[in-house]
C-alpha cells in the first residue's frame, strides 16, 4: 500500500488541503486516503463486518452519534452524507470533520469521541495489517473482521471505490473497444501511459504478469494525468475513480477484472458501542445506493463547482430517498 501524499488529490479538487491517506486508494501508486503514519494500532481481536453494532448505543436511543471526517473534501463530503442519512432517522448526530489523517481518526473512534468515520476499505486494512493480501472487497472485508480491535466495526461497504485506474479518454475507449484493462493488450505497444513518477517502478512488472502488458512509453505526468489524457499526451493514465476531472473531460476508468489495484470501497467504520440498530440501518442504506459513478459525479460538485458539500450531501439523500 502506497503512503504517497495526498497532495496529488489536492491539487486534483483544488481545495482543502490533503494529506496522505488512500485515496485513493491504497494499494496502488496512490496515496492512501486517510494516510499519516504506516504504523498502525494492535488489533485487539475480532469484529463483525456489517453487523449491527452493540446493544448499549446511541443512534436512536437518546445518545449522540458523533460523525467525523478526515480533512480533504471526499470525505468531508462522505461524513455530511452520513451525518444528515442518521439524522433523516431521528438519531442525534454531532460533526466533527476536518480533523485529520487515519492515526488520529483511529484512536478518536477507539476512545469513543468518534462514532462514525467514513473509511476506505482496503486502506484501513493496509494500515492494520501491513502483510495484508486480500484484494477484493469480500475478502478484504473478511480480513478486517479479523483485524479490527473487539470494539469496532466496519457496516456495508458501499460499491463507490476512491482507487487507482487506468483510465482513457471516450474518444480511445469507442475507437479501440476498450471497457477493461485486459482490453488494451492489442494497443498497449502503441500507448504511452502517464502517472506519478513512481507508477513506473511500482506497476510495470504487475500490468505485464497479469495482464500481459508492455507500454511504448512511461511518462511521469503527476498531477496533469487527467490533463495529459485530454490533451493527447498519454493515451492510457492513471487517475483516481473519484477524480472530478473524470467527469470534466469525460474519461473512461477501465474495469480491472484481475484487481491489480486492491478494493478501496467506501465503508462506514463504527464504535459499536455508539450505534443501535437504526443507526446502523440507516448508514448501511447509504452504503446500498452509493456508487463510484455517484461519487464522482457529487465530487465534480464540491470540487469544481464550489458547492457546500452539505448541500450536495443533502441533495443527493433526497434523490436516493434517504433524507
Amino acid at each position: 500500500m502506497s503512503t504517497i501524499n495526498r497532495t496529488r488529490r489536492a491539487a486534483v479538487l483544488g481545495t482543502l488541503a490533503a494529506l496522505a491517506l488512500g485515496a485513493t486508494a491504497c494499494g496502488s501508486s496512490g496515496g492512501d486516503p486517510l494516510g499519516g503514519s504506516s504504523s498502525a494500532p494492535a488489533a485487539g481481536g475480532a469484529s463483525a463486518s456489517g453487523t449491527a453494532a452493540g446493544s448499549g448505543g446511541s443512534g436512536g436511543s437518546g445518545s449522540t452519534v458523533v460523525v467525523g471526517s478526515a480533512n480533504f473534501p471526499e470525505n468531508v463530503l462522505l461524513g455530511s452524507i452520513y451525518s444528515q442519512a442518521l439524522k433523516a432517522k431521528g438519531v442525534k448526530v454531532e460533526e466533527k470533520f476536518n480533523i485529520g489523517s487515519r492515526e488520529v481518526l483511529y484512536g478518536q473512534l477507539q476512545s469513543g469521541n468518534l462514532t462514525v468515520l467514513p473509511e476506505y476499505n482496503g486502506a484501513l486494512l493496509a494500515y492494520l495489517d501491513a502483510k495484508a493480501t486480500a484484494v477484493t472487497t469480500q475478502d478484504v472485508n473478511a480480513a478486517l473482521a479479523k483485524a479490527l480491535p473487539a470494539s469496532l466495526a466496519v457496516l456495508d461497504s458501499s460499491p463507490a471505490e476512491d482507487k487507482d485506474s487506468l483510465s482513457v479518454t471516450q474518444e480511445t475507449a469507442d475507437k479501440y473497444g476498450l471497457k477493461s484493462i485486459a482490453d488494451l493488450t492489442a494497443k498497449a505497444g502503441e500507448f504511452t501511459i502517464g502517472g506519478p513518477p513512481e507508477f513506473k517502478s511500482r506497476r510495470e512488472q504487475q500490468f505485464k504478469d497479469v495482464y500481459g502488458l508492455t507500454f511504448k512509453e512511461w511518462k511521469p505526468t503527476g498531477d496533469t494525468t487527467a490533463n495529459a489524457l485530454k490533451d493527447g499526451g498519454v493515451q492510457v493514465g492513471n487517475v483516481f475513480t473519484t477524480d472530478p476531472k473524470i467527469v470534466q473531460f469525460k474519461l473512461v476508468p477501465l474495469a480491472d477484472p484481475k484487481n491489480v489495484f486492491g478494493a478501496q470501497n467506501v465503508t462506514p467504520l463504527v464504535n459499536k458501542a455508539g450505534l443501535d440498530a437504526t443507526a446502523t440501518a440507516a448508514l448501511n442504506a447509504v452504503s446500498a445506493k452509493l456508487d463510484t459513478a455517484g461519487l464522482t459525479a457529487l465530487m465534480k460538485r464540491v470540487a469544481v463547482d464550489k458547492e457546500d458539500p452539505s448541500t450536495v450531501a443533502k441533495d443527493w439523500l433526497k434523490s436516493n430517498g434517504l433524507g
